[in-house]
């Protein structure tokens, strides 16, 4: 009988890396922090030698700094990174709506819109925690779906530390409150629109229009 292929297994350190980013992202790590690698150690639940190899990775994807006789510091957030996070964002999903306009499956486009449009029927009912929550999953959702059409493994990894980063930029400055869950799911409507009609520059125009409404929201202007 022959064996199915199996995954080969995850190095140490990259689940010291998805560890990392889960505490970042829930908030037991913070923004200018400065930490130890043993206390990443502990609060990874990995070996000191995973976190070795890990911290060249952190320090290139631009996520802890080494400070001399400091030791780390998580990456701070000010309108430097505000400004390159959202610029790199604008460029890489501009591309990846104008691609997805002209080139997705119909049942990509009707998957898209209906997570949105349950959202909205959903609010209709009252907006609680839960549906902020789920509207913030469907956001995020939104987004990488346009950027994993694409199909470049190079874009997509590029994406994902930036996402790491507006994420961070998100929880300090800007998350999804209950008052702005129909303004953004409104706006992503919008955007979907724009998607079917399958003309890459009226889909550019409209994401454009909505990341710069969220770059305008983190930098307070």
């Amino acid at each position: 009988m022959t064996r199915p292929p199996q995954s080969p297994p995850v190095k140490l350190r990259d689940r010291a890396y998805d560890s990392f980013t889960d505490n970042l992202l829930s908030r037991r790590i913070r923004p200018g922090q400065f930490v130890t690698q043993r206390e990443l150690s502990a609060l990874t639940k990995m070996p000191l030698g995973a976190i070795r190899e890990l911290i060249p990775r952190l320090e290139a994807d631009g996520l802890v700094t080494t400070v001399p006789q400091r030791g780390m510091q998580i990456t701070h957030i000010d309108v430097e990174l505000v400004r390159n996070a959202f610029q790199l964002r604008i460029i890489l999903e501009l591309e990846a709506a104008a691609h997805f306009a002209v080139h997705a499956s119909d049942q990509a486009r009707a998957a898209l819109e209906k997570s949105h449009r349950d959202i909205l029927e959903a609010a209709e009912r009252g907006i609680d925690d839960a549906l902020v929550e789920r509207a913030q999953n469907v956001d995020w959702e939104f987004h990488e779906t346009l950027i994993d059409h694409l199909q470049n493994r190079i874009v997509s990894d590029v994406y994902r530390v930036n996402a790491i980063k507006i994420r961070l930029i998100r929880q300090e400055l800007i998350a999804l409150q209950p008052e702005i869950v129909l303004s953004v799911i409104g706006d992503h409507m919008k955007i979907i629109e724009a998607l079917n009609s399958r003309n890459p520059d009226t889909a550019r125009a409209a994401l454009r229009q909505h990341l710069e409404k969220s770059r305008r929201r983190a930098l307070k202007i």
